[in-house]
């Protein structure tokens, strides 16, 4: 992890890289980490690479828990390389901060680091400067070839898949802003939903050989089933009758309120994936030894847009999804 020239040097920019983010990086691949002016690895073979940004007041509230951040950062990359049926193995993180504050720093750090040994992912460098709040994780992971899923592969006639439940985290998010969810149960679950998200890495290395197409939900289902269905040149139904809610999002909103947040509302980082229906069987196994609920919601057909459908009648989405810009 580098250190930024645009860092007041009063600050203690290098003290703080190595107290919160120096980690022993010796694992194999590493073979140089933090410290130097740039990370080397050896991947030996084929690497997936991603990355995303998080910033304050756009991405998580600007009073958001430090740790959360750290966790969520990591988190919703971690989830792309799921989506490819990647292995996560090493990271780097750009930290823009508005000031030194340790105790932010400390609990960043852990928030991160925390996740970082469950995936067995190693911080190799980074870069650590003054602005406002935003956090960038680049994370890199190995890929078997011919076991790569992507967005472009589905097949018309497959089934539509989705693990876990959708629409928890807007929700949670929706309480964090206020009014907040008053059964303090619901109210925790739904917003460390949102803070800090499942990572459905071992969901994507089952499927891997099973899927054809895949997705992970961060803008909403709706939204991200079509980059499936524009990068597969078909269309998809829908059964919203199908779509898995959790207790928590059914007692926390109205049946149209939850439905919305499960279709539209991302930050769900749940894997919606396509495959063949004589594989229904095999993802089932695969999901149950995994230990990760899975739901078949609908199917690829032909065209070109993704229609919902209730009791066999059109069904119109209320909100689309996530948008940038």
């Amino acid at each position: 992890m580098a250190g930024s020239r645009n860092e007041d040097e009063a600050l203690g920019e290098f003290e703080l890289i190595e107290r919160y983010f120096a980690r022993q990086s010796d694992a194999d691949g590493v073979l140089i980490g933090i410290g130097d002016d740039a990370a080397v690895i050896d991947a030996e073979g084929p690497v997936a690479v991603a990355i995303d940004t998080l910033v304050a007041g756009t991405h998580f509230p600007a009073d958001f828990p430090a740790s959360s951040v750290g966790y969520r950062v990591l988190a919703v990359n971690l989830s792309d390389l799921a989506a490819m049926g990647a292995t996560p193995r090493w990271a780097m993180l750009a930290l823009t901060l508005p000031d030194a504050d340790r105790a932010w720093l400390e609990g960043f750090s852990n928030g991160l680091f925390e996740l970082a040994n469950r995936h067995d992912v190693k911080l190799v460098g980074g870069d650590l400067t003054r602005g406002p709040l935003a956090a960038t994780v680049q994370i890199i992971g190995t890929v078997t070839p011919g076991a790569v899923l992507t967005r472009g592969a589905g097949r018309i006639g497959d089934d539509v898949y989705v693990t876990g439940t959708l629409g928890d985290a807007t929700a949670g998010l929706a309480s964090l802003r206020g009014p907040r969810v008053p059964d303090d149960a619901v109210r925790a679950r739904l917003e460390d939903r949102f803070g800090r998200p499942d990572v459905r890495i071992a969901e994507g290395l089952a499927i891997a050989t099973l899927a054809n197409a895949a997705i992970d939900v961060s803008d909403g289902l709706i939204a991200d089933l079509g980059h499936i269905c524009v990068q597969s040149a078909c269309a998809a139904v829908v059964d919203v009758d199908l779509i898995p809610l959790s207790a928590e999002l059914r007692a926390a909103c109205t049946p149209d309120l939850a439905l919305a947040h499960a279709l539209g509302g991302g930050d769900d980082y749940e894997l919606c994936f396509t495959a063949s229906p004589d594989r229904s069987d095999a993802i089932r196994s695969a999901m149950m030894q995994v230990g990760t609920r899975v739901t078949r919601i609908g199917k690829l057909i032909v065209g070109d847009s993704v229609v919902c459908r209730r009791d066999g009648e059109p069904f119109s989405v209320p909100a689309s999804g996530y948008t940038h810009f």
